[in-house]
């Protein structure tokens, strides 16, 4: 079990560069951006090969938490390494790692928190789950299936379409709610308020 001055460990995923940016698959990174303004953050370069902003979520007092909010910035499938390092750097334990990733299976803005579990094709969490093995949790953000007989590796690596933009802003931020009640108040009580 983790001791209480270990800090939690919110890894957005996504593919570092400018033409990745807007991309379904980096959702995980636009979560993180928002986690990080709310916290008055910078992200800073870390050895680690990811970006990373330290600061706290939940009620100010006993309440608030300690995060470390990163973006690995290595590519999608090689996410494992920079997680491993930070975790080892932060010295997080596995309980307190909490990764957002974009979601195949779940229809677009739909929520899905939980506890462990497979990497469903995900790139990304098969190289974290190698490196961590699968008891993180996983804020899991519903992009769709891509249309019609769109390869599944154009669609993620595709932007948001014009009608997903004009709703994407407001799910970014749900998601990000769901990181902090996540970490404040514990998996059960997100899971009751965002599993939509």
């Amino acid at each position: 079990m983790s001791d209480d001055t270990s800090p939690w460990l919110i890894v957005g995923l996504g593919n570092p560069g400018p033409e990745y940016a807007d991309n379904r698959h980096n959702v995980g990174f636009m979560v993180a951006d928002l986690l990080a303004g709310r916290m008055g953050g910078r992200f800073k370069a870390h050895k680690s090969r990811a970006q990373v902003v330290e600061g706290r979520v939940g009620a100010p007092g006993p309440g608030s938490r300690r995060v470390v909010v990163a973006k690995p910035m290595s590519f999608m499938n090689l996410s494992g390494g920079p997680v491993t390092a930070l975790r080892d750097f932060y010295k997080v334990p596995l309980e307190r790692i909490v990764v957002v990733h974009d979601e195949l299976d779940i229809d677009y803005g739909t929520l899905r928190l939980k506890l462990g579990g497979g990497d469903n094709g995900h790139n990304g969490l098969k190289s974290i789950s190698k490196s961590l093995g699968r008891e993180y949790h996983r804020v899991r953000f519903g992009i769709g299936r891509p249309p019609g007989r769109m390869q599944v590796a154009d669609f993620v690596l595709k932007d948001f379409s014009s009608a997903e933009r004009k709703e994407l802003d407001y799910f970014v931020d749900r998601a990000a709610d769901a990181v902090e009640t996540l970490v404040a108040d514990g998996l059960e009580r997100a899971q009751g308020t965002y599993n939509s």
